[in-house]
C-alpha cells in the first residue's frame, strides 16, 4: 500500500501545480483533519480545518493571501498508511509583498484511497513576519 499512498501524495502535487484544487478536495474524506502547524491568529492559513469544505477553503485562501514563487516537493517517504514529504516553497504575500522561503515536511495519513489527515510543519515564524509586514 505504500508506494500507492506515495503515489497518490505525488498526484496531489501535480493537481496543485495545475491548480487544479477539485482534484485535491476529491481525494480527501469527507473527515478530513488538514492542518498547517501554527497559530491562525498568527497568519490565517496556519490551524486545523476539518472536511472537503475546509481544504477547499485553505486553498481558497492560498490563492487571495499568496503568490507562488517555487514549490518543490523532493523526498518521498512511506510507513503503513504514512507518508512524508519534504519539501521547500517560496511565496509572496499579496498584502505586504514580502517574501516567504522556507523548508517544510508534509505528513499524509492515507487510508482507503483517500486523505485522513494532513499535517504541515513550516517556518511559521517568517509567515507571520511577511504578514505582519
Amino acid at each position: 500500500m505504500s508506494n500507492a499512498n506515495v503515489a497518490l501524495a505525488q498526484s496531489l502535487y501535480a493537481a496543485f501545480g495545475r491548480d487544479d484544487i477539485a482534484t485535491i478536495v476529491g481525494a480527501m474524506a469527507s473527515d478530513v483533519t488538514w492542518e498547517v502547524v501554527g497559530r491562525a491568529k498568527d497568519y490565517p492559513l496556519l490551524g486545523v480545518r476539518k472536511g472537503q469544505d475546509g481544504v477547499r477553503e485553505f486553498f481558497r485562501l492560498i490563492g487571495e493571501l499568496q503568490e507562488v514563487v517555487a514549490f518543490a516537493p523532493r523526498d518521498f517517504h512511506a510507513s503503513g498508511d504514512m507518508v512524508f514529504v519534504l519539501g521547500s516553497e517560496g511565496w509572496k504575500l499579496r498584502k505586504t509583498g514580502k517574501p516567504v522561503d522556507t523548508e517544510w515536511v508534509h505528513v499524509f495519513t492515507i487510508k482507503g484511497g483517500n486523505v485522513t489527515a494532513f499535517r504541515e510543519f513550516t517556518d511559521t515564524a517568517q509567515f507571520a513576519e511577511a504578514y505582519r509586514g
